[in-house]
């Protein structure tokens, strides 16, 4: 497809001897905002580890990232073509400011680059007002804020986002779709892992569903919001 951004083909991924993820065959075009959803222990984050080839995984398959093979690269590499990730459960540095978050991660490679500090200040207004308090001091919607800043700063093509509704409050998850929605509007993919199905339906322009570390079903947003019925035998509700 001529404006895939993410390919995977054929992706298997191991924790040692344990077969984690096995044939994933899965795409993310440019401007769309793709969902990863299933129970628990199905392979969802593995995914996210795997295509910015985190230890431990170990991966076999076919992963292309605008035009480029990444399976043989290190996580550093593919993380500077432009992949940002904004990680289960935030990982924020607790000696750390809300303004060294984003200075450290900034990566500014050109004069025209889209996103500073200064222009995340100005999508989460909250986080300028708290940018010298360590990061461990903020609230649960602010350290998601940071956590999405921080994956920003780096100026990322595709926006990798692992479970960013968890532990959050109704009114911040809507917060945080609607940043999701303006990034896309801005032509950045986003490829979200999400237990919420409230928020994955609101958001998909695609969906997949994981069960047992294959693909078990893969809809368009629109036909994911309404088949009730599959949805909910694979996902229990």
């Amino acid at each position: 497809m001529a404006n895939s951004l993410l390919e995977i083909s054929n992706l298997n991924a191991y924790y040692g001897k344990s077969h984690v993820l096995q044939g994933i065959d899965l795409r993310v075009n440019s401007g769309e905002l793709v969902v990863v959803i299933g129970r628990n222990g199905m392979g969802k984050t593995t995914l996210m580890r795997t295509i910015l080839a985190l230890p431990p995984v170990r991966r076999m398959g076919e992963i292309v990232f605008d035009g480029r093979e990444t399976v043989k690269k290190p996580t550093h590499e593919i993380a500077a073509m432009g992949v940002g990730y904004v990680p289960q459960g935030r990982l924020l540095f607790p000696s750390l400011t809300v303004d060294e978050h984003l200075q450290f991660a900034c990566r500014e490679k050109k004069k025209e680059s889209q996103w500073t500090p200064d222009v995340v200040y100005k999508l989460f207004p909250e986080l300028k007002n708290r940018a010298e308090v360590g990061g461990a001091r903020l609230s649960g919607g602010e350290q998601q804020m940071l956590a999405i800043g921080r994956a920003l700063v780096t100026n990322p093509a595709l926006l990798l986002m692992d479970e960013p509704s968890e532990g959050l409050a109704g009114i911040v998850i809507q917060r945080v779709e609607q940043v999701c929605r303006h990034l896309t509007s801005q032509g950045m993919a986003i490829l979200l892992v999400e237990q919420n199905l409230e928020m994955a339906q609101t958001l998909a322009d695609r969906a997949y569903i994981f069960h047992n570390g294959s693909i078990a079903y893969t809809a368009s947003g629109d036909i994911f919001r309404q088949d009730r019925e599959t949805v909910g035998k694979y996902l229990g509700v």
